[in-house]
């Protein structure tokens, strides 16, 4: 059976990809921080061509009718180029763990270590943010591997931008082959499928967006045998404990619904039942300044319902009464895809008991859950952030999840 035109072209990337990988590693970490810092001089000196090209995929998405909450994900300007520029610098400059490791010495004397060795070929399926382009080429290539790219089709213009005027010949300039970071060159859902089906070019892929299509991509990895590390729901809880002070209500609302379409926003509100009569007018009217629509009960909808991915309903916050702290910490974890929660409140009884009981990625105390994010948290970029309630990288995941573990047994010494 002959392969689609589009599977055909995702090979081809993966082909380039895993030819260029070797060469990655050989490079060394300086070279390739040194490239990274050359990316960064890069999107600074052609600002003016990736602004250009992001420009054209808004306007096309804009006529296409694409939702307020996507344009703000597409849309970059110079500010974001600035904050893009200033996490490659900062990536590059954070020291590398070390590569090996004496784990023990054996009974009879042998030597156990433990080594961080590339993967070879990691691929990325991520929706239309432009930034999230050099995020994971960066981390990838920190992590000594190649990388296949494959971006929302509204964002494939700034994507090409992003590769072929700043990651390319920055990775060429350094002496690691620019041929390293390949993007899908084919929209549409069948580059998402063929890439998770090349477990022999492209053995594990991050997969980000919708709910809906990062467990269908996983499900096809798993059937072809590649290791796919999913990024799906999201939606950040808020609990206001009885003890809450009004102006941290006021404050966290307003911090937790800065941006509306990204996953860490404030999406369910849950408010402690004795104090719902003090508290919620308090949020309600936070939510108001933002020009938010509260879904007050009866819910015709999940409570967990993910507004950030609900196009043209992003303006929304889900609300609902509690019976104290571990019912809401429960509550968040059974209802939402247990992304980040936060508690806030002045006893630290009820924060300790919040936190004890919610068994999600990331729980705060008085701070906002759009901290829950590998730049904000752990300074460096982010490839993602995975949600798996099974062992393995959960939460933000940066280039040292990024690596496989080898065992090395040398003699006594």
């Amino acid at each position: 059976m002959n392969a689609t035109p589009e599977a055909a072209a995702v090979r081809a990337a993966a082909e380039r990809a895993a030819a260029a990988a070797p060469g990655v590693r050989a490079a060394g970490g300086p070279a390739v921080d040194a490239a990274l810092r050359t990316m960064a001089q890069l999107i600074r000196e052609r600002a003016d061509r990736v602004l250009a090209a992001n420009a054209a995929d808004v306007a096309t998405a804009e006529a296409n009718g694409m939702a307020p909450g996507l344009l703000d994900r597409l849309r970059l300007g110079p500010e974001r180029l600035a904050d893009i520029a200033h996490q490659l610098e900062v990536l590059a400059d954070t020291p590398e763990p070390p590569a090996q490791r004496e784990v023990r010495t054996l009974p009879t004397g042998e030597r156990v270590f433990e080594r961080r060795v590339p993967v070879g070929v990691i691929g990325a399926v991520f929706e239309a943010r432009p930034n999230v382009t050099v995020d994971v080429a960066s981390q990838v290539l920190k992590a000594r591997s190649a990388a296949v790219l494959r971006t929302g089709a509204a964002a494939l213009g700034s994507a090409r931008a992003l590769v072929e005027e700043v990651i390319a010949p920055a990775l060429d300039a350094h002496g690691v082959p620019s041929a390293a970071v390949q993007l899908v060159p084919v929209p549409g859902h069948a580059g998402a499928d063929a890439l998770v089906g090349l477990p022999d070019l492209v053995p594990l892929v991050v997969v980000r967006g919708s709910g809906e299509v990062t467990r269908r991509l996983s499900a096809l990895g798993a059937a072809a045998g590649t290791r796919v590390l999913a990024h799906a729901d999201g939606g950040g809880v808020l609990y206001l404990d009885a003890s809450a002070a009004e102006a941290e209500v006021t404050r966290l609302v307003t911090e937790g619904t800065d941006r509306l379409g990204v996953c860490n926003r404030l999406n369910l509100l849950l408010v402690d039942r004795p104090a719902y009569d003090r508290l919620w007018p308090v949020a309600e009217k936070a939510l108001a300044d933002r020009g938010i629509t509260p879904s007050l009960p009866p819910h015709d909808h999940a409570l967990g319902h993910e507004w950030a991915l609900d196009s043209g309903n992003e303006q929304h916050v889900t609300v609902t009464a509690v019976d104290g702290p571990v019912a809401a910490a429960q509550l968040a974890a059974r209802e939402t895809s247990g992304l980040a929660a936060t508690v806030c409140a002045a006893d630290e009884a009820a924060a300790t008991a919040f936190i004890d009981a919610y068994t999600g990625t990331g729980v705060f105390w008085n701070a906002t859950t759009r901290l829950l994010d590998g730049y904000k948290l752990l300074g460096l970029p982010e490839t993602g952030i995975n949600v798996d309630h099974t062992p393995g990288p959960r939460g933000p995941v940066t280039y040292v999840d990024l690596s496989l573990r080898q065992f090395v047994v040398l003699p006594a010494s």
